[in-house]
């Protein structure tokens, strides 16, 4: 069978850019999962925290992490048509503008620039909200911040939360999905009237020819030219002009690399036949990290947390119990690790961003007890600019076995002094500060350890990020673009092959992704109607 295009993922990027290619194409979508749009899981926002470990679930693990004492971490990534939203928490972040520009320079072209990507947020989004130029109104995914969403889902630690983090110097902004997203922002979610938004269903796939339950095999290529698809139950397809895989930062670099397509060592170790010598395939790879604390509140039978019963509104299951974010730049403590040249210590970086959540977010998946009754809450400083960088490698030459993820978690200097900043802060917030004491009764610390406090040492932080990190599912830059593809997506050594997905990502964003690989789903469309001419 031929088509135009043959798109290997159905996850997010896939599902984008095959029904924007089926305007004018014909365009075959393979995706390994099953199409969910009505699985239980996916009906309703919260039911999110039941798809860890379910049928929706790669379930990866990490390789033991040197950083984190030997641990392997849990890595979640969504095996369903619609891949991530289908499982995800919906936070709609775009992070800084900073960052998009140092995307453009990096790889050299200014189409990746802020400048150069918003007219793509504002095509990707329907805001509820004011319009002042940075948001678009027509857009297939709806967002709307969590205060707006529904008069009767009020949080009663807001306040006093917001009275913390202002005492220790954040400031209030007005949106911070405006490109400048440093202080104390509201928190917006693309769960929409209390239902989750698939990308399989908010782009139409009806002119798409969809295979479900299909994993691939590996890219079919004559010479260097990619030609099709080849499943491992041995189906093949043709593509007339490209062959895109879509497949996410952990198994699109393992399908490259089993199409003969990465290093050349990697590949003989498993004497897999080499078409086009790459090196950057596979490399690069960076994940944002993330930290969770939990809070035993005061007064908790006055309903102030998730699992009260006073929380009876169907408001509150309309997506995450969080209606602020935080984010901050750690540039003074910075500066004493990285070269005085770093883009890190640029004005408009942001390093981390801290959610502040009313129930004991994260502690399932750090494998701790803390009782959803209504008693505690959370803050999870993530690691939004890791300096870390992993890779992506074959753990044998079968296509259904998992690749091996090594992240190198909390292994640069740079890295553990902004995490331990992070902590920092959000320690400070809840525990010196009039409103975090107003609020919240003492931490709840994982068994066998001290609470932190804001006297806590270096090796008191440290010990409890290597004992409880993890990632928040944020994986990216396996097939770095200005390394692995070009700036129009195209895989280096080879044509007719092409990789859109966050495994393009050349290098960490301070933002949740969904935003970014809509927005680069969609520009990529533009760029292969508009130039099908391979590198």
């Amino acid at each position: 069978m031929a088509f135009d295009y043959i798109i290997a993922g159905g996850g997010l990027c896939g599902c984008t850019l095959a029904s924007r290619l089926s305007e004018t194409s014909t365009v075959l979508l393979i995706e390994a999962g099953k199409d969910v749009k009505d699985h239980p899981l996916t009906q309703t926002p919260l039911a999110c925290m039941g798809a860890h470990g379910s049928e929706l679930d790669w379930n990866h693990k990490t390789t033991p992490q040197a950083g984190l004492r030997g641990r392997e971490c849990y890595q979640a990534a969504g095996k369903a048509l619609s891949g991530g939203t289908a499982i995800n928490y919906g936070s709609w972040t775009r992070g800084p503008a900073f960052d998009y520009d140092l995307w453009a320079e990096l790889v050299g072209d200014q189409a990746w620039s802020y400048a150069s990507m918003l007219p793509y947020f504002k095509r990707v989004e329907h805001y509820h909200g004011a319009m002042d130029g940075a948001h678009g109104s027509s857009g297939r995914i709806h967002n709307i911040s969590v205060q707006t969403s529904s008069s009767d889902r009020v949080y009663p630690l807001s306040e006093p939360m917001l009275d913390a983090w202002r005492e220790i110097g954040l400031k209030k902004i007005a949106d911070g999905n405006a490109g400048y997203p440093i202080g104390l922002g509201d928190y917006v979610e693309n769960f929409y009237q209390g239902k989750r938004q698939l990308a399989s269903e908010a782009y139409s796939l009806k002119n798409v020819v969809v295979v479900t339950d299909a994993t691939v095999k590996r890219v079919l290529f004559a010479g260097r030219r990619a030609t099709g698809l080849e499943l491992v139950d041995g189906r093949t397809f043709r593509a007339e002009k490209e062959v895109i895989v879509a497949a996410g930062a952990y198994k699109t670099p393992q399908i490259l690399m089993l199409s003969g397509v990465g290093p050349k060592a990697e590949l003989e170790r498993h004497q897999i036949p080499l078409v086009a010598d790459n090196e950057d395939v596979g490399r690069h790879f960076h994940d944002h990290f993330a930290v969770a604390q939990w809070w035993q509140i005061k007064d908790a039978d006055a309903g102030k947390a998730m699992g009260t019963p006073l929380w009876t509104s169907p408001a509150y299951t309309m997506g995450l119990a969080c209606n602020h974010i935080v984010v901050q730049s750690h540039r003074e403590q910075l500066k004493h690790v990285l070269p005085e040249d770093d883009a890190l210590l640029r004005d408009g970086a942001a390093h981390t961003e801290t959610l502040i959540v009313y129930a004991p977010a994260m502690a399932a998946v750090s494998g701790q007890q803390v009782p959803l009754d209504g008693t505690h809450m959370a803050t999870v400083v993530f690691l939004m600019t890791p300096t870390s960088r992993g890779t992506i490698t074959l753990r044998d030459a079968e296509a259904t076995s998992m690749p091996l993820i090594d992240p190198a978690y909390y292994t640069t200097a740079a890295d553990r002094v902004t995490m331990r900043q992070g902590l920092r802060d959000a320690t400070r917030a809840m525990t010196t500060t009039r409103g975090g004491r107003s609020a919240i009764e003492c931490e709840r610390p994982p068994k066998g350890m001290a609470p932190l406090t804001a006297q806590s040492t270096d090796a008191d932080i440290d010990e409890r990020i290597e004992a409880i990190g993890g990632t928040i599912f944020h994986p990216a830059g396996s097939v770095a673009m200005g390394k692995a593809v070009d700036p129009q997506c195209r895989v280096k050594g080879v044509e007719g092959l092409r990789v859109v997905d966050a495994s393009v990502l050349p290098l960490p964003l301070c933002a949740h992704y969904q935003v970014v690989l809509y927005a680069l789903a969609e520009k990529a469309a533009d760029l292969i109607q508009n130039n099908t001419a391979t590198a």
